[in-house]
C-alpha cells in the first residue's frame, strides 16, 4: 500500500516487505529520519509476532497434526513467512534474510547428519521453546544489527554451521579445512587476501570447536539436541602463522595451552571481522540488497560504509542507519532498482493483496519453484541473486502465485474500492496501483490494463463486474515485470 510519500514507500519495500494500512499507521506523521530510526531501532517494538500465529486476523498456517516449527522444517518455513508478513520489526526480519544468504546453511545436509528433529532445531528452534540452543535463524535475528564480529563468532559456534561445514570432525590429528576456508572466502574479506597455507592454519585454529550430543529417548524426541563444545583435548596447541597480521599485530597466533586454545579462534575471527576489506565486502553486498541490483556499487558508497563499519567497531546498526539515510538510498533513480527475492515477493504480495482465509503454507511450493526454499540455500555461498532469479519457470511461478492470492482474495479485493473509484475503469486501475506498489507502467501498458477492465461489456462498476475484474487486475499487476522490483 502506498503512503503518498514515495521515499517512505521505498523504505518499506527495501527495509521491510512492503506495507499495509497498519504498517503505515505506525509511522504516520514521522519525518523520514524518524522513520529510519523506527526501522533501525526495532527493539523498541515488541517481538510478539509468533503469538499471533493462528489468530483470525492474521494470515493462516496449515497444520498437519500439531504445528511444531521448532521440530518440523515445513512448519518452520511457515513461521518465517508469517513473521515476514506480520512482524512489527521489519528490518530485523529483512536482515535475518540477508544473513541467511550470507551464511548459507542448508537444512538437508544438517538433517542428513543429525536427523530431522534435531536438524530442524539446529535451524529454527526458538530460544526457550525447547531444550538446547536457539536455531540458526534465531541467531541471525538476534544479531541482525549487532556487531558483525559478535555475529561471526557466534556463527562459528553455531551447531548448524559446525555440522554443515564438517566442524564435528575437526581434530588436532586431522584438521578440517572447510570452515577456515569459507570464513575467509565468503563470510569476511573474500578471495585474493589469503593463500592455501592460511587455510591450513585456520583449520588448526578451530580444532576442538566441536559438538556435544544430548540424546533424548529416541531420534524423534524434541528433548534431544546438540550444542557447541570446545574440546581442549582435540585442539592443536602449537603456534599458527598466517600471511597477514592477526589483530594488527604479528602474523603468528602464539602457542597456547589446550585450556586456553579457544582464544585462537576468537583472535582469528576478530582479526577478519575488524579488517577494512571485510567492511568493503559487506558494503558491496549491502549495496545490492538495499540500493541497486542494476548499477555496480559506487566506490564512495563502499568507502563510506566501510568507514562507518570500522569506526563503529563493526556495528551493523550504525551501518544500516548510514545507508538508509544516504544520498544513494534516497536517490529516486534507485527506487525499484533491485530484483525482489522470492521470499520478498511472496510476503509483499500477501501484505498488499490481503490474507483473509489464505495460508502461508500455500506459498511453500511456489517459493521453491521461484528458486528460494527457506532454510535451503543451494550452497554455502547462498543463492544467485539479481537477474538469476528470473528464468521462465521462476517467473511463471511468480505469476501463478499472484493469481492464487488474487483468486483467494477476490471478494475482499472487490469490496475495497470506493463508489468513486469503481465508477470508471481508469479510477479502478489507479486505486489498485495505490494498493499494490509496482514501478511505473508506461502509458501503453496502463491502456492495456484499462482495456482488460473494459473487455466483456460496458463498464458499470457493479458488484458482479468488480468480483470478476478486481482479482484479475490484481493478478496482472502483481504478475507484471514492474512488480518484480523493490
Amino acid at each position: 500500500m502506498r503512503s503518498g510519500d514515495a521515499l517512505l514507500d521505498h523504505l518499506f519495500r527495501r527495509a521491510g516487505f512492503g506495507a499495509n494500512a497498519a504498517d503505515l499507521q505506525a509511522v504516520a506523521g514521522m519525518s523520514y529520519p524518524a522513520a529510519v530510526d523506527y526501522f533501525v531501532d526495532f527493539e523498541k517494538q515488541p517481538d510478539d509476532v509468533d503469538s499471533k500465529i493462528g489468530s483470525p486476523d492474521y494470515v493462516s498456517i496449515t497444520t498437519r497434526g500439531q504445528f511444531s516449527p521448532n521440530t518440523n522444517i515445513e512448519d518452520a518455513r511457515q513461521r518465517w513467512l508469517f513473521r515476514m508478513v506480520h512482524t512489527r520489526r521489519p528490518l530485523q526480519e529483512k536482515m535475518a534474510l540477508f544473513w541467511h544468504n550470507h551464511f548459507g546453511i542448508g537444512y538437508s545436509k544438517v538433517a542428513g547428519a543429525v536427523g530431522a528433529v534435531v536438524g530442524t532445531k539446529m535451524m529454527a528452534n526458538k530460544a526457550g521453546d525447547l531444550a538446547g540452543p536457539q536455531g540458526h535463524s534465531g541467531l541471525l535475528r538476534q544479531y541482525a544489527l549487532g556487531k558483525f564480529r559478535d555475529l561471526l563468532i557466534e556463527v562459528a559456534k553455531d551447531p548448524a554451521m559446525i555440522v554443515f561445514l564438517d566442524g564435528r570432525t575437526n581434530t588436532k590429528a586431522k584438521p578440517q579445512e572447510n570452515f577456515g576456508r569459507e570464513v575467509m572466502e565468503l563470510f569476511t574479506w573474500g578471495l585474493g587476501h589469503y593463500v592455501e597455507s592460511d587455510v591450513y592454519a585456520a583449520a588448526r585454529v578451530f580444532t576442538g570447536w566441536n559438538l556435544r550430543n544430548v540424546p533424548g529417548a529416541n531420534a524423534n524426541d524434541p528433548a534431544s539436541y546438540q550444542e557447541f563444545l570446545y574440546n581442549g583435548a582435540q585442539h592443536d596447541t602449537t603456534a599458527k602463522t598466517f600471511t597477514f597480521p592477526i589483530n594488527g599485530g604479528a602474523n603468528t597466533i602464539p602457542a597456547r595451552t589446550a585450556a586456553a586454545g579457544m582464544q585462537d579462534g576468537i583472535d582469528f575471527l576478530t582479526s577478519l571481522a575488524n579488517h577494512p576489506e571485510t567492511g568493503r565486502r559487506l558494503a558491496r553486498k549491502l549495496w545490492n540488497y538495499f540500493v541497486s541490483d542494476l548499477e555496480v556499487p559506487d566506490p564512495a558508497f563502499v568507502e563510506g560504509v566501510t568507514n562507518v563499519y570500522i569506526q563503529g567497531d563493526t556495528d551493523m546498526r550504525a551501518v544500516l542507519r548510514y545507508i538508509l539515510r544516504s544520498v544513494w538510498f534516497t536517490n529516486t533513480g534507485n527506487f525499484n532498482a533491485r530484483y525482489a527475492w522470492p521470499a520478498e515477493f511472496v510476503a509483499r504480495t500477501i501484505k498488499e493483496m490481503g490474507w483473509t482465509g489464505f495460508s502461508v503454507d500455500t506459498a511453500r511450493t511456489p517459493l521453491t519453484n521461484m528458486g528460494q526454499t527457506l532454510f535451503e540455500p543451494p550452497n554455502v555461498a547462498g543463492w544467485q541473486l539479481g537477474r538469476a532469479w528470473f528464468g521462465t519457470g521462476a517467473m511463471l511461478a511468480r505469476m501463478n502465485f499472484a493469481a492464487s492470492v488474487a483468486s483467494n482474495q477476490k471478494f475482499n479485493l472487490a469490496r475495497s474500492f470506493s463508489a468513486t473509484d469503481r465508477a470508471q475503469p481508469d479510477r479502478v486501475l489507479n486505486a489498485m496501483l495505490q494498493r499494490l506498489t509496482p514501478s511505473a507502467f508506461s502509458t501503453s501498458e496502463s491502456n492495456e490494463l484499462i482495456a482488460y477492465l473494459n473487455a466483456g461489456g460496458p463498464w458499470t462498476g457493479s458488484d458482479t463486474q468488480m468480483n470478476a475484474k478486481a482479482p484479475g487486475l490484481a493478478r496482472l499487476v502483481a504478475g507484471s515485470g514492474q512488480y518484480q522490483f523493490v
